[in-house]
Order: structure tokens, then sequence, then C-alpha cells
């Protein structure tokens, strides 16, 4: 494969700086367009052949090589080029290889503004469709792992302090539904991301009688874009993508953090299998979380990715400018860091050993029943704050007596109040406190078992 030339020579009279030729070439990372490239290309073939600038004979040529020079990237490694600028450089030079002169025609009318616009977007369709893909496959993991310990109970937590009893599946819905956010926003983003750029040329559009709309249904867009200079220069769909994916990350590093503390020993109500966490260099005796730790760290370097981009935009004058081939790196590591980290997320999910019991106890202690005794006192017609206040003072009797409120002898808990009355254990228990939340959303094992049901539902749709 010859070096491909560079796509604006004829003005320049002096060879580039070579370290400046290095600092200059995006190939290395905007090869991973290549298959889009040759896409694109194939279908700007064609409009260019409605338009007549190209017979049928020359767009068949073109469209043949390009599909070769897409089988020859796919099939032998050492086929593509490193020494070229940019994916378009090295697409045009395989072309010109293959038939010629007639490879040149292909660019008429058409920019690397343009062009590279048209690429990201059309990568950036099939990325997100993935991530969606990806985004499933963890939820079906937490629904999963929910439905193994559909009757587990944990304590929930409040300031990293425990507040009421829940079933482990009502936390594993929580994370559902956060998932089921970003799921809604990768759909949004995609409406914007699907719109065609091609056929604005450099900035000022195409001399060419070009059918933009045609092209729009040829590579599957949605709409065509309606200002040639904010169609080469726009990369808000870029910072939205990143976006996107930051707040996945933040869901992500708060379920990992989770887990984290979880399989610590002072908590001990989770088990990392030997397959998602390693062990310590030193300490024969260690277990770590590193699966975990790994995605609450990766998460930083998505948030980085986002503020990078808005950086490099934010005094871009009118139109494009090379400053932004800093967005595809940004753009690629998103999607690649927040891939790895759904897909690693899913497998420790599945590689999770629950201590039941160990769980249930501690969601058992701790007053985390000190809400339904002062329900308890609301039922019987006290106000809610002098209920409040009387089951802060039980509690601090039970503290000084060291034991739960369940296990305080009647005849004191009725000294507290005289509106309680001997059924008040029958609310103490833990499972009567799950069982009381019994509204949409709530934490009862009956509306805990709806909830799944229509989360395994809404994933079929």
């Amino acid at each position: 494969m010859s070096t491909a030339k560079n796509l604006w020579g004829g003005r320049f009279r002096e060879a580039a700086d070579q370290g400046f030729s290095d600092f200059n070439r995006s190939f290395p990372f905007d090869r991973r367009l290549l298959s889009v490239d040759v896409r694109a290309s194939i279908a700007y073939c064609e409009a260019l052949k409605n338009a007549r600038v190209l017979t049928d004979d020359e767009a068949r040529r073109i469209t043949a090589a390009l599909h070769e020079v897409q089988n020859q990237a796919e099939t032998k490694a050492k086929y593509i080029n490193d020494e070229s600028e940019d994916v378009h450089s090295f697409v045009e030079a395989c072309l010109v290889d293959l038939i010629g002169p007639t490879g040149l025609k292909l660019h008429t009318g058409r920019s690397r503004n343009d062009q590279v616009a048209t690429d990201l977007r059309l990568w950036l369709r099939d990325a997100l469709d993935d991530l969606n893909g990806l985004i499933v496959a963890t939820q079906e993991a937490l629904l999963d792992f929910a439905a193994q310990h559909s009757q587990t109970i944990i304590p929930g937590y409040t300031h990293l302090q425990r507040a009421q009893p829940i079933l482990l599946a009502h936390w594993c819905l929580a994370y559902f539904e956060m998932l089921s956010r970003d799921r809604e926003r990768l759909t949004d983003v995609r409406k914007r991301v699907n719109v065609l750029p091609l056929g604005s040329a450099a900035l000022a559009g195409t001399s060419f009688a070009i059918d933009r709309e045609a092209l729009s249904r040829d590579l599957g867009f949605a709409a065509v874009s309606r200002n040639s200079l904010d169609a080469v220069s726009d990369r808000d769909f870029c910072v939205e993508f990143a976006n996107a994916c930051a707040l996945i990350m933040v869901h992500l590093s708060r379920l990992a953090e989770d887990i984290i503390i979880y399989a610590t020993t002072e908590f001990g109500f989770f088990e990392l299998s030997d397959a998602v966490a390693t062990g310590s260099s030193l300490m024969p005796q260690k277990k770590n979380p590193d699966s975990m730790e790994l995605v609450r760290g990766k998460a930083g370097r998505v948030f980085g990715h986002v503020t990078g981009l808005l950086a490099t935009l934010k005094a871009l004058p009118l139109a494009y400018n090379k400053d932004m081939q800093e967005d595809k790196e940004a753009v690629f590591d998103c999607f690649d860091t927040t891939s790895a980290c759904l897909e690693v997320t899913a497998t420790v999910l599945r590689n999770i050993k629950i201590n039941e019991a160990r769980a249930r106890e501690a969601a058992s202690h701790g007053y985390m029943n000190a809400t339904e005794l002062a329900d308890y006192l609301v039922g019987k017609g006290m106000p809610f704050r002098q209920a409040h206040e009387t089951v802060g003072q039980i509690v601090v009797h039970a503290i000084q007596r060291r034991v739960e409120l369940q296990e305080l002898p009647f005849e004191e808990l009725r000294a507290m109040s005289t509106l309680i009355d001997s059924d008040v254990f029958s609310v103490l228990s833990v499972d009567q406190t799950l069982g009381s939340k019994s509204q949409v959303g709530g934490t009862a094992p009956l509306k805990v078992s709806e909830a799944l049901r229509a989360a395994r539902k809404s994933l079929q749709m």
C-alpha cells in the first residue's frame, strides 16, 4: 500500500516539518471510522451519479473499489498504512490505487469537514445502539440477581447510617431505574445524532445538484441539516453523548460503591467470587473488589472527557477548526470505557454470594423500626410530630437498656404513651415493617414482586 498523499497539497511548495506532520495526523485514532467512511462514500458516489457528475460506469467502479477497500481492511492486518494523515486520505489513496484517477472524482463537492461530521454521526449512531444493548444486559443481570434473592432483607441507609429495612430486590430495582433513565437519554441523544451533514461541503454548501434528502434516506438518517455552517462545526452531539456516558458512569460508580461497602468485613453482606476479585501481593488473606474499584475509578475518566470537550468547543469561531479533531479520542474513549464498565458490572452481579443471615440480622437491629412505631402512634390518633418526639424518647430509653424496641417490656412502652397497646409488637417485626410499605414504589414484598415483573417486561418492549 502506497503512502496516501495529502488532500490539500496544491497550494504548498515546501514539505511540512515531520514533527508537525506527526502532530497533525489523526489516522492513529480515526482509523476506526474506516467502515463508516466507506459506507458514506458509497452513498455519496450514488448521489454524484444521480447528479450526473459521475457516469454509471464510473460510479460502478468506485463502488466496487470501496467495497474492496472495506474487505481488505477487515481481512488483512497489514493493509492499513499508518502513515496516512487521516482515514479520509487513506480511503482515497486506496481507491486511486485500485482504479486510478477515476477515484479522485469521488471528492467532488465534498469536504473533509462534512465528511468527518457524517462519519462520526454514523459511527456514534451504532455506538449508541451498542451501549443501549449493554445497559439492557446489565439490567437483566440486576433482575436475575434480584430473582435469586427475592426474600433477602438488607438494611436501607441514609447518610450511610442504618435507616429502614428493605428487600435486596428493591435495592436492585433502584439501580434498574437509574439505568432505564440512561437508556432514555441515549435514545434522546440519538435523535440529534441522526441528522445528515453531508452535502454541506466545507462550510457554504455544495454547488452540485446533490439530492441531500435521497442521500439521507440512503444512509438511514432521519433528517438533513438545515444550515451548512452549523452542520460542519456542530459537535453538540459529542458533548451530549459524553454527558450521557458520564451519567451512566455515575450510576455504575454508585452501584460499585455499594457492592464494595457491602463486601467489607464490617458489613459482610456480599462476597465477590474469585472470578471478579483479586488478592494482595503481601497479605495472603485479602480478597479485594478490584473489579468494582476500577469501575468507580474509571467514572472520573469519562467525566474528564465531558469537561475537555466543552473546553475545546467553548470559543471556536464558525465554522470548522482543527480543534475539532480532539473530539474523536474523547468520544471513542467514553464509549470504550463505559462499555467495558457495563460488561464488568454485569459479570460482577452474576458472581456475588449473599450472607442472608447477616444481612437480615443487620436489618433487624439499630432501631430501624422506629418509624413504624411512630406511624403506629399516628394510627392511634397522635399527631406525627408528637409521635416522632415520643418515639425518640423511647429510642433513648432502649439505648440505655441496650435492647431493641421490640425487646422492651410492654409496661415500659405503655409508660411512655398510654396509646400503646399490646398490639404494638405486631408492627415492630422486620417482616411487618417491610409489608407496611405497600404503596406503589415501596419495598413491600408484593409491590417488589410486581415491580420485578414490570421491569422484566419493559426490557422486552
